[in-house]
């Protein structure tokens, strides 16, 4: 009986992975992820072996045509990896796919930081010295002053006044101010992960002098050091751009919905250049500067995390091309 697809393409608009070809449900173990290249593949069990499809050799194998349901699902999944570490079918997929609110929600810290960036900036603004104060310790002292919070109050109601609600409808200022506060804190929940990879460059770093006078490692470190480095300008430049969009305050206030737009864009962005970063986090917390076998393999992992992601495209395809003249094929995985 011939399917028209509305059933699936309903599933698919509540954002559940499904497949109607019989493939995707004839493997117990199947599941969906990203390579350390950033491609999406299915990953499957067959007898000892793992075999790892790429999903364009999906797509050719089973002449899957771009209006099928199983072509868009798999393109659906493809964006959903970014923001999340796996997908099997019958997993929903991510918000940020479906609706694009956050799959993931930040502590009540990050609310807090978030409203008091907000808040302190429209005294600024009112005393005609707007800026943003980036420091947390610094923030909170401040937000904590009785005279600043007396100042608070006042520039909800000149805000109001400036953005012709009437001073009478200070209220719809806090409003708008605590809206935007949800969003960015999600911004101020990703700078504390990027915190964590600062603090990973530093031992990196830290490493790559201690190595510097070995001759088996120095190329190595070097181009570890260098390739955090290339990191850390990635993402502080997505942190000074959000900065820099939402320094001035009346403005993100009159032009709420795009600036709201904006900060998940800057957040999606983010979320999937920080999430691959997690194991290391959590691996690196543990290391000493120090020479060690043991941190020798670290550097080496990191290596190969780091290479395919922040290596400049000539370099990364000299560096592949010599690895492959010198690796043998690797049993038990076989790819497509």
């Amino acid at each position: 009986m011939a399917d028209d697809g509305k059933g699936k393409d309903a599933e698919a608009a509540e954002g559940e992975v499904s497949f109607e070809h019989k493939f995707f449900t004839s493997f117990e173990d199947l599941y969906f992820r990203l390579t350390d290249s950033g491609e999406p593949v299915a990953v499957l069990k067959l007898a000892t072996n793992e075999a790892v499809l790429s999903f364009d050799g999906i797509k050719r194998e089973f002449g899957m045509k771009e209006d099928q349901h199983d072509f868009k699902m798999l393109d659906k999944v493809a964006e959903g990896l970014q923001f999340v570490r796996g997908l099997r079918p019958g997993d929903r997929l991510p918000k940020e796919v479906t609706t694009r609110e956050a799959s993931w929600e930040p502590q009540d810290r990050h609310r807090r930081i978030a409203y008091q960036r907000l808040t302190m900036q429209l005294v600024t603004w009112l005393t005609g010295n707007e800026h943003v104060i980036s420091n947390v310790s610094e923030l909170a002292q401040v937000a904590d002053d009785p005279q600043v919070k007396k100042n608070v109050q006042l520039a909800f109601t000149e805000a109001a006044e400036e953005l012709g609600l009437g001073r009478e409808n200070r209220d719809e200022v806090v409003r708008y101010i605590e809206t935007l506060a949800k969003e960015l804190a999600y911004i101020e929940a990703l700078r504390d992960t990027y915190g964590e990879v600062q603090k990973i460059d530093e031992k990196l770093q830290g490493l790559r002098r201690i190595y510097g006078a070995d001759r088996s490692m120095i190329e190595t470190t070097d181009q570890v050091g260098r390739l955090s480095q290339r990191a850390l300008k990635v993402f502080q430049d997505y942190f000074d751009q959000v900065d820099a969009q939402t320094g001035e305050i009346l403005a993100m206030l009159k032009n709420i919905d795009n600036q709201i737009g904006y900060i998940r864009q800057v957040r999606d962005a983010l979320h999937c250049r920080l999430l691959p970063w997690e194991d290391f986090i959590q691996i690196w917390k543990t290391v000493f500067v120090v020479r060690s076998d043991d941190n020798t393999n670290k550097i080496r992992d990191i290596y190969q995390f780091l290479a395919p992601r922040y290596m400049q495209f000539n370099d990364w395809v000299l560096v592949t091309k010599r690895g492959m003249q010198k690796s043998k094929p690797l049993g038990g995985q076989m790819r497509w």
